[in-house]
């Protein structure tokens, strides 16, 4: 019975793909305890042996272990996931995990969404910290990670600002390895190569260790789009049509750097610290074309030439003190503190039908974040399996950001050239409870408080807001007498999403070619968070070695929900359209996910070398105070698919695989009177490995093998029907990389 299911779920998950239509933690790891071999049993050779010989190994929890023995239901994604398809970025890597989808198109990243949900839902930590303002998971090369944790639900001593779910991103560690790794790859795209070196080298002087780990890389990227703005008036006449055709390149490069220093003092305590560093450049040029088939008035501009730059640099140091106490107890704090810049600068130059210059657009912007964090956590034991942790954060944040946006050397909007200063101040203390009650029951318990205040300062007029925020949370764990690999989680937890920076108190984005589909966006000072309440239900059964059948569903309600509406407005500028964020009401989510995961040789006798990987989600969500039938929360897809497989050949030193991701094409009514969509994306990613010997191999591979076009569009039904429909070139991308150790 067990042998079946792992294949009845693997049917059942190719099933639900092909019916859906194909047309349409914390700084510092845990120190991993020693695992002792058995004793071996004496043979009469060895009856003048007095002591029994034990041999002790030194090594950390296998990811799968960690999954299971996680009473708050955590997946953990080491290097074998990160390495496996030879990606550039991380962001290939998540998407292809259970229930991780990428907004956007194919090829370019996007934001990362647990359950279908981003925009704030999905918690995205690096090194179990909230990354720096501006700082994009899209850009980390997968050379620069340790693992990858996957948390559906909250716990308290992280922030519980995860509705959806949390990513942790833990950088590299280094303390097991050995030998300096070498990597080098390269990517062509449309005949562009993108360069990227990888560099990682362990050592140890006395009671210091320490890993020096740095990448850096050269890109080069060519994009296609063709937008068609239509505009029908209330009775159906069709007032203007336009079609305006973009074609962008950019050029950037960069480097990481992420050492890690580990010193263990004589009475046992450890010190860690892990400054990382980021930084990078790019150029670009954009031309367009507008082109008017219908309607009286004369479009704005006949065709654009742009030309930009920008640069960012990101450093932040990680670090914690672990301190040993009587009876078992722990002090571990942490600490860290970092700093950001980014500027940029564009000027974009707009002809009429004859090539004459109509203006000119300038649009600088310059900003500047400071962070500083502490935080700590006490643990004690209360007994075999009990542990008792209290803990507390504390954050702070400050930006300062210029930004000056001329037409014709004159200002665009009231505010430009003056500087925004910005405040963030976090503080959060939890409490939680782990206990394994008995060899079939594991129980946590937590709560958590956090409050945020954020203040601004722009042109005199002082704006702020706060909010407080209660947590409680309940995870369990039963294992199934009798069934050794079958287990049961519940959870019930509360959690919340906060107004981001930049929807509380954001200088004005212009948009170039003003319409109701195409608007300005500015923020709301008067946002209210997002409370949500969580039901989270999960069956395992595990298989041998990294094998995993699971089946889970959850439920979340969700009051104050968060949405944009774009109006008319009268500015400085004149009538102009105007997208700005505020508090709809309430909304609920759910949804079924699927996984299995398996070596085909613990199911079948003389099997090939087959590991295969799939997982197919399904969701739900309604929105009460907005109408039907796609009153979806935000951009949330109703099915998600993933479907992996590795082949490694008997007689060859080679390994062959790839990977499946599909998200189907996506309607969400997002008010009263406006409807976004996209359209599906289906990413073929394949790789061969060839492994030279025990420290050299080569890895080639294409990602986007269908390259198919993303269809993206927006409606607004405001005096007529308005719409925008874009059409993107996505493009297929053939890799190679090198690895060695030396």
């Amino acid at each position: 019975m067990n042998k079946l299911l792992p294949i009845a779920c693997l049917a059942l998950l190719a099933g639900a793909a092909a019916n859906s239509s194909w047309a349409a933690g914390p700084a510092a790891a845990p120190e991993a305890a020693p695992t002792p071999t058995p004793t071996p049993v004496p043979t009469p050779a060895d009856s003048a042996v007095t002591l029994p010989q034990v041999t002790v190994t030194g090594g950390r929890v296998s990811d799968m272990d960690a999954r299971r023995e996680s009473t708050a239901g955590k997946q953990v994604y080491g290097r074998e996931e990160l390495d496996r398809n030879g990606d550039t970025n991380l962001g290939d890597v998540l998407k292809r995990l259970p229930g991780v989808t990428l907004g956007g198109r194919p090829g370019r990243g996007g934001e990362i969404r647990m359950r279908g949900l981003g925009s704030g839902y999905t918690q995205v930590l690096l090194n179990g910290e909230r990354p720096p303002a501006g700082f994009s998971m899209d850009s980390l090369s997968p050379d620069q990670v340790e693992r990858v944790e996957v948390m559906r639900g909250p716990v308290a001593e992280y922030s519980t600002r995860a509705i959806a779910g949390t990513i942790n991103v833990v950088l590299r560690e280094g303390y097991q390895q050995r030998d300096t790794q070498f990597k080098l790859s390269d990517t062509i795209e449309r005949g562009e190569h993108s360069l990227n070196l990888a560099v990682t080298a362990p050592g140890k002087i006395g009671a210091l260790s320490y890993s020096l780990s740095g990448s850096a890389y050269d890109s080069q990227q060519d994009d296609f789009g063709v937008t068609r703005n239509r505009d029908v008036d209330g009775a159906g006449a069709l007032e203007r049509e336009q079609l305006l055709t973009e074609r962008s390149e950019r050029h950037a490069r960069g480097v990481h750097l992420a050492p890690r220093v580990t010193y263990r003092f004589d009475n046992g305590d450890t010190l860690n610290f892990q400054p990382f560093l980021m930084r990078g450049i790019s150029d670009g040029s954009a031309d367009s074309t507008l082109a008017q088939s219908a309607g009286g008035t004369a479009p704005e501009y006949a065709s654009a030439h742009t030309v930009s730059s920008g640069s960012h640099t990101f450093v932040r140091g990680f670090g914690n003190w672990l301190h040993k106490l009587d009876g078992g107890a722990k002090l571990d704090v942490k600490f860290g503190a970092g700093a950001g810049r980014s500027a940029s600068a564009s000027v974009r130059n707009q002809f009429d039908a004859g090539g004459l210059l109509l203006n000119r657009l300038d649009d600088n912007d310059s900003t500047r974040d400071n962070s500083a964090s502490t935080g700590g956590k006490y643990t004690t034991p209360l007994g075999a399996g009990h542990l008792l942790a209290a803990g507390w954060d504390t954050e702070w944040n400050r930006r300062k950001q210029s930004r000056v946006s001329l037409d014709n050397g004159a200002a665009r909007f009231a505010d430009s050239g003056d500087t925004l200063n910005a405040n963030t101040r976090r503080l959060a203390g939890f409490v939680q409870d782990e206990w394994d009650i008995t060899p079939q029951w594991s129980a946590y318990a937590g709560l958590r408080w956090e409050g945020i205040r954020t203040e601004s300062t722009l042109a005199g007029a002082d704006v702020s807001n706060e909010s407080r925020v209660w947590s409680p949370l309940l995870h369990g764990v039963w294992r199934i007498p009798g069934r050794d690999k079958d287990q049961v989680r519940a959870s019930l937890t509360n959690s919340y999403r906060a107004p981001t920076l930049g929807n509380l108190i954001a200088l004005p984005a212009l948009s170039n070619n003003n319409s109701a589909t195409s608007p300005d966006r500015v923020g709301n000072p008067n946002l209210k968070p997002e409370l949500a309440r969580g039901i989270d239900l999960a069956y395992e059964h595990y298989l041998g070695g990294n094998g995993i059948v699971s089946v889970s569903g959850f439920v979340r309600e969700i009051d104050n929900l968060m949405r944009r509406a774009t109006t008319l407005q009268n500015t400085a500028n004149g009538p102009r359209w105007v997208s700005a964020p505020l508090n709809v009401g309430r909304a609920r989510t759910s949804g079924i996910e699927l996984e299995a995961k398996f070596k085909l040789a613990e199911l079948m006798a003389d099997a090939p070398a087959i590991d295969l990987r799939s997982n197919y989600s399904r969701f739900w969500s309604r929105v009460d105070d907005i109408p039907g039938p796609n009153n979806r929360l935000d951009q949330q897809a109703r099915q998600t698919a993933n479907f992996g497989l590795d082949y490694r050949m008997k007689d060859w030193p080679l390994t062959l695989g790839g990977s499946l991701n599909w998200t189907p094409a996506t309607v969400v009514q997002t008010s009263a009177t406006e409807q976004a969509s996209s359209g599906p994306k289906r990413i073929v990613d394949l790789y061969g490995l060839w492994k030279f010997d025990a420290r050299t191999q080569l890895r080639v591979s294409v990602n986007n093998l269908l390259a198919e076009e993303y269809d993206s569009a927006s409606a607004i039904d405001a005096d007529g029907l308005k719409t925008a429909s874009t059409t993107q070139r996505t493009d297929r991308t053939w890799g190679v990389k090198l690895e060695t150790k030396f």
